[in-house]
Parts: C-alpha cells; sequence; structure tokens
C-alpha cells in the first residue's frame, strides 16, 4: 500500500514508437498471397448489388441537393454572401464527384457487382459525367496493378533515376519549386496524364488514353476507347449547350469548379499511395508481383475516408484483392494487417504535410550505395 491507502501502481512501460518512414522490407515476403486470402473472411470477397447501389444513390442524393441548393438558393443571397457560399459548394460538391469516381473505379474492378455488363454500364456512366475515358483508364489501370512497383512497367507515378532527370529538376528542388509542382499537379496533372501519360512509363509513341491505336490498347480493346471517347465527346457537346443556355460563368460555377476538386484530389490520393519515403521500387532483375503489390501506402484523410468510399485508407488490400467492394476492404485490412507485419505500411500524416514532404524528399531513385540488390532502388532528393 502506499501513502493515504492508494495502491501504487508501476507506470505501463512505453509503446515504442511507430515509424511510418522506416523502410518497408524488401525481402521476398515469408508469406504467400494465398495466405493472405485464406485469413481474410469469405464474405469480404462478396458483391451486394442492393448495397452498392445504396452507396451510389446516397451519393446522388447528395449531389443533387448540393445543386438544388446553389441553383435555387444562390441567386438571392445577400450581395457578400455568394462568395462564401459557392466555395463551400465548390468544395462540397467536388467530394460527391470524387466519391462518383472512386464507385466508377471499383466498377473497372469487378468490385461493384458480380455482373461485368452493370458494372461497366455504371463506371461509364460516372466516369464519363467526369470527362473521363471509362474504358481506357480500365485498361490502363489493369496494367498499374499487374506492374505496380516496377520502373519498366509499371503506368502511374513511376519514379525516375537520377541520371533521367531534366536538367530543370535541380531549379524546382526548394519551397518556391515545389510549390510551383504542387499546384500544376493539382490543376493539370489528371488532364496531362490522360493526354501526355504524365508520369507513366516511355512509349516508343505518344501514350495518350484518348486514342484508340495508341500503345496502351491491344487490338481488341480498341473498340472500347472509341465508346470511351465518344461519351466524353457526348458530355463535353452538352456542357456546350448548357454553356449557351445558362452562361460559361454558371457552368464553370456548377460543374467545372468541382471538377477541379476531383481532379486535384485524384492526383493528390494516387500520388500519396505510391510516393513514400519508405517504399521500394524494383527493376526487372528483382520485381516480383506481391513485393510490388506491397510497395504501397496507406492514408488516413480523415472525414473524408468515409466520403470517398475509403479508396484513401484500404489501398494495400485493394492491390492485393481489388474485387473486395470497397464496404468489405477496411475489415480486410484490419485481417491482413498482423499477416503482413512491417510489409504493410500505413501514414497517418496529415496529407497537407506529407504531399509537401514527399515532393522534398521523394525526387528520384536509386539503389543503396554498396548494396547487393542493385535492382532495389529506394527514394533520394540529394542533387
Amino acid at each position: 500500500m502506499g501513502a493515504g491507502g492508494r495502491t501504487s501502481v508501476p507506470p505501463s512501460p512505453k509503446k515504442p514508437e511507430f515509424n511510418p518512414l522506416k523502410r518497408v522490407p524488401c525481402s521476398k515476403p515469408p508469406f504467400t498471397l494465398c495466405q493472405i486470402k485464406k485469413a481474410i473472411p469469405p464474405h469480404c470477397f462478396k458483391r451486394f448489388v442492393l448495397r452498392s447501389f445504396s452507396y451510389l444513390i446516397y451519393d446522388l442524393v447528395l449531389a443533387s441537393l448540393f445543386y438544388y441548393v446553389a441553383t435555387n438558393y444562390f441567386p438571392s443571397l445577400p450581395q457578400a454572401l455568394p462568395y462564401v457560399a459557392w466555395p463551400i459548394y465548390w468544395a462540397m460538391q467536388g467530394c460527391i464527384f470524387t466519391a462518383f469516381w472512386a464507385l466508377a473505379h471499383e466498377c473497372g474492378h469487378q468490385a461493384f457487382s458480380d455482373y461485368q455488363w452493370l458494372d461497366d454500364t455504371i463506371g461509364f456512366i460516372l466516369h464519363t459525367f467526369l470527362l473521363t475515358p471509362y474504358f481506357s483508364l480500365k485498361y490502363s489501370h489493369r496494367r498499374h496493378h499487374s506492374n505496380t512497383g516496377s520502373l519498366e512497367r509499371d503506368e502511374v507515378f513511376v519514379p525516375k533515376k537520377k541520371s533521367a532527370l531534366k536538367w530543370w529538376a535541380k531549379h524546382f528542388n526548394n519551397p518556391l519549386g515545389r510549390f510551383l509542382e504542387i499546384s500544376i499537379q493539382l490543376t493539370l496533372g489528371w488532364p496531362l496524364y490522360l493526354l501526355f501519360n504524365i508520369t507513366g512509363p516511355p512509349y516508343d509513341r505518344l501514350a495518350c488514353h484518348y486514342d484508340p491505336y495508341g500503345p496502351i490498347f491491344s487490338d481488341r480493346q480498341r473498340l472500347q476507347i472509341y465508346v470511351s471517347d465518344a461519351g466524353v465527346l457526348a458530355v463535353t457537346y452538352a456542357l456546350y449547350l448548357l454553356v449557351l443556355a445558362k452562361g460559361v460563368g454558371w457552368v464553370i460555377s456548377v460543374y467545372g469548379v468541382p471538377l477541379l476538386v476531383v481532379n486535384a484530389f485524384l492526383v493528390m490520393i494516387t500520388y500519396l499511395q505510391h510516393t513514400h519515403p519508405s517504399l521500394p521500387h524494383y527493376e526487372s532483375s528483382e520485381w516480383d508481383w506481391l513485393r510490388g503489390a506491397l510497395s504501397t501506402v496507406d492514408r488516413d484523410y480523415g472525414i473524408l475516408n468515409k466520403v470517398f468510399h475509403d479508396i484513401t485508407r484500404i489501398h494495400v488490400a485493394h492491390h492485393l484483392f481489388p474485387t473486395i467492394p470497397h464496404y468489405h476492404a477496411m475489415e480486410a485490412t484490419k485481417v491482413i494487417k498482423p499477416i503482413l507485419g512491417e510489409y504493410y505500411q500505413f501514414d497517418g500524416t496529415p496529407v497537407y504535410k506529407a504531399i509537401w514532404r514527399e515532393l522534398k524528399e521523394c525526387v528520384y531513385v536509386e539503389p543503396d550505395a554498396g548494396d547487393n540488390d542493385k535492382g532495389v532502388l529506394w527514394f533520394r532528393n540529394k542533387l
């Protein structure tokens, strides 16, 4: 008994500090994909049409509500209030549009339902509404999933070696340069990727997501690329008619700015999922599919995790099992984390800090000096 008759409680041992920048292992994992899959409850792999539609309907209701309020009530607000109301609308509607994009992405993996025709129909409508060519992205994204972490064959945010950096890279390796890089990435990054395959691997010719005969696609995929292009052209023409009927300002305010918010979130989410100081990239001598799939990181976007249907914090599980629907992916993530151990990477750093840090630290990749595994490369920033 301690003084005053109280029981003295020994201090609890301190938990070891979690360091999100600690490198994940790059050796071949001591587990297999089959072992990981067996640990996941079977119901996590089941897709339920009604449940999937419930999320879509919820998002549609919110988007319609935001649109109704903005178009019916904002014009009658006192003079100064629209300058506050419209940015709120842009942010909220942009987040819901991003949720649309996440569901369309799920359709591309056939994680929405058991029926590919239904997934392709829903995905095509949602992505086309956001001026994204659904089938084009579906096929290039499939290549990304098949080659994640490969310096030669991955399809998005493929880091460069130091020797491949452009002459102007050193001029951007400072706070002002990073601010400009962030600004360009978040505003123009998505259309530049679709048009010119920026951040993708080099091809013998221009790799454009709108080109049915581009090097990204095979002969049997070309017809669907035409369908994607026709859809985007139809939405573009509809926007043109809206401009004639409502005016440029109306279309930009109601649709254009929220679309810019979507594009910014897409680039930021994807960049932060695949760019982290702790993640390795592999040349063909070392790359294998499982190690590549594990070279991703889960992030925390706070309340936006749920708004974006958890695509932000279930990315590791998604790369391992892309047909798991988002409403089961968090459960699957919790189950596989003990199995993956140090191979699982999560970083809860606020995203506005993380994107600045990653732009600063992750400039190019090189193997460690004296490392026998020359095919394993890590991010560096010294120019």
